[in-house]
């Protein structure tokens, strides 16, 4: 019988599996990455497992991490090693360092014809600090700045642009020729800001074109526009076309067919709606015909592909709280998988197996195979199998409950290990953030139900107002109406489940970071006393401030508007939770990142300071070097120890 309980400490013990690609031969390369929680650092190294099953094979093993960049028509691996390009053979044998490029290179690709490398790097336009600007002043770090957009996510704008490179390459030698810039003297970004990779620009399979994705607004513009579009770039003459000309919203992710007959990307209709429903584009290269191939499906797709054969489009969408594969032909979609699980990455395809990440609220990532005939998902590799089959599981339950407008809202119901009716337990209202993204089956490492449930705690996790996977029109309702209808949802999950003999009324704590801290900054002011004890990450608590910090104001314009628009006066009065805080009555633990961008600090402080100020019980956590996330290990060891504390003093 399992005796383990998932731990803070054990939680980050887990390798952290990702796919790469899938060789001729039928190998799965995929990466594992381990924390040295004493060294505070990951490390990540490939593997090899055949799709068909057995053991792994570790292919590389020195300090660092590396990432397969491509496999070459003799069989070996193009990887990437500290910004160098590497080969090796398909067993890991006979490692050999390809480049020496000084600076190194970012995200390269060798051309499918072998003559050209494909890669980025960042393109100093723009005079920013004081000692760019005035010589004379070397040591000045003043930034100075005419335009909006001066920083984004947790990084201040230094004038500098990520481009796209292309250069001879010699395969015999390795030797990288004269880059060629094919956004030369734009003020534009390839990869996207601030999380692009080289999913953002890629070859087309005869070598000849270039595809990538931008986003070529600048200043103010760029600040409150989602229009990126997909362009490509011919060698031959230098010309660059835009393929979304007249679409205006995002378009990324392009993909080309094997052929090079046909592209597609994912795309959204609405500019400055960044969570609209997300379609796919297929464009056909010879006529330039666009299809929308998923625009009369009620949902949202997170990633797709052409089959191997170009037959078939395959694609993974949520749908009603789990993410699944599906196939999409001449505008009729069919699912292919079902289960309480999420698969949510591509890895590749061989013969009729898909191979894709998967995992659900119990278990970490692993890579699992879709028989594409039977749908029939199976488990690949066992990472971390020595650590849960020593641990206890928590039963997750889906229930539906009737929201105050007479919608059925999917609420997931996570039960400590070894759950007994016959007791009483407390439980935790857990406010997602986003505000569009889902609660489905995924597996975080701070936001963890299996650990928050190993403490002894039932979580109670709605599918409310604003998520996909329930119709475009459910994801799209929260929008202008944060404080509204996704708050009664919240409190209409809660009570539902509090009717259970085995919860404790008198125990109920609510938790959640970004949208999910505004919605416990909320609740704070409106729960009338239903909750003992809150817990705000990161969360939005004052939005006249909020609005003039954040740097994404195409967000912000199109789910709350400017505070200096009368229209919007809804928000800011009823919505806005700094002007509750006179109902504010219980605990309130404050957690904030000290470069949060998106979320400013002022936020957190604001929040806090008010609770102090009211005589309440209140504590500060505060990271002055993580951004909206906790992603250091040690910090997260931190935040974890804080959590549980407070809950176990407070609840």
């Amino acid at each position: 019988m399992a005796q383990q309980k998932m731990s803070p400490e054990l939680l980050w013990q887990l390798g952290r599996v990702s796919g790469e690609t899938i060789t001729d031969d039928g190998s799965v390369i995929f990466g594992v990455s381990r924390y040295n929680m004493q060294e505070n650092k990951s490390e990540r190294n490939l593997w090899s497992i055949p799709v068909s099953g057995g053991a792994a094979r570790q292919l590389t093993t020195a300090p660092g991490g590396e990432s397969v960049v491509q496999l070459l028509p003799d069989g070996r691996i193009l990887y990437s090693y500290k910004g160098q390009l590497w080969e090796m053979d398909s067993d890991g044998a006979n490692a050999k360092q390809r480049t020496e490029t000084e600076g190194g290179l970012q995200n390269a690709r060798i051309s499918p014809d072998g003559k050209h490398i494909l890669f980025s790097k960042e393109v100093k336009l723009e005079k920013i600090t004081g000692a760019d600007r005035y010589p004379d002043l070397p040591k000045s770090n003043a930034q100075v700045y005419t335009s909006l957009n001066y920083r984004h996510w947790d990084t201040w704008e230094d004038g500098s642009f990520n481009h796209v490179f292309f250069a001879d390459w010699d395969a015999a030698t390795g030797k990288v020729g004269e880059p060629v810039d094919i956004m030369k003297d734009e003020k534009f970004d390839c990869p996207q800001m601030p999380f692009g990779g080289a999913e953002d620009f890629t070859w087309s399979p005869d070598g000849k074109q270039i595809v990538y994705v931008s986003k070529k607004k600048y200043g103010r513009e760029y600040a409150v526009s989602t229009n990126t579009d997909i362009y490509r770039y011919t060698l031959a003459t230098g010309q660059t076309e835009n393929l979304s000309e007249g679409m205006p919203g995002y378009d990324v992710a392009p993909a080309f067919s094997a052929d090079g007959k046909r592209m597609l990307w994912l795309s959204m209709a609405r500019d400055g709606f960044e969570a609209d429903k997300n379609d796919i584009i297929e464009y056909d290269l010879a006529t330039g015909k666009r299809v929308n191939l998923t625009e009369k499906w009620d949902g949202t797709v997170s990633a797709a592909c052409f089959s191997k054969n170009d037959r078939r489009i395959f694609f993974l969408a949520v749908t009603k709280g789990t993410e699944q594969l599906f196939e999409v032909t001449g505008g009729n979609v069919r699912q292919l998988t079902k289960g309480q699980h999420d698969l949510n990455g591509f890895v590749g395809q061989h013969g009729n197996t898909m191979v894709v990440t998967r995992t659900d609220m119990n278990h970490a990532a692993e890579l699992y195979t879709v028989d594409l005939k039977s749908g029939a998902v199976k488990q690949l590799t066992g990472v971390n199998n020595d650590i849960y089959g020593k641990l206890e599981q928590s039963k997750v339950e889906e229930r539906w409950v009737k929201t105050t407008d007479g919608q059925q809202m999917l609420v997931w119901v996570i039960y400590p290990p070894n759950f007994d009716a016959s007791k009483k337990y407390p439980a935790l209202l857990y406010c997602q953030g986003g505000p569009q993204s889902a609660v489905s089956q995924f597996y975080s490492y701070r936001w963890n139900f299996q650990l928050m449930a190993a403490e002894g705690y039932i979580i109670v996790a709605p599918n409310r107002r604003g998520m996909p996977g329930h119709g475009v029109k459910w994801n799209a309702d929260i929008s202008k109406d944060w404080g509204g209808q996704p708050i009664r949802d919240y409190l209409s999950a809660i009570d539902d489940v509090s009717k259970e003999p085995y919860v404790d009324k008198s125990r109920l704590g609510a938790v959640g970071a970004s949208y999910g801290g505004y919605s416990v900054y909320m609740l704070a002011g409106v729960h009338q006393n239903r909750f003992k004890t809150f817990i705000a990450h990161d969360g939005l608590f004052d939005l006249r401030s909020w609005y003039g910090t954040t740097e994404e104001l195409w967000f912000a314009n199109w789910d709350i508007g400017a505070y200096f628009d009368p229209a919007n006066a809804k928000s800011y009065e009823q919505f806005n939770p700094s002007n509750l805080v006179n109902n504010w009555n219980r605990p309130i633990m404050v957690v904030q990142g000290g470069i949060d961008f998106r979320v400013g600090i002022e936020q957190g402080l604001q929040a806090y300071q008010a609770a102090q100020l009211k005589g309440l019980k209140s504590k500060l956590v505060y990271f002055p070097e993580e951004n909206h996330w906790v992603l250091s290990a040690q910090n997260a060891i931190v935040w974890q120890r804080e959590f549980f504390g407070w809950l176990k003093e407070t609840l």
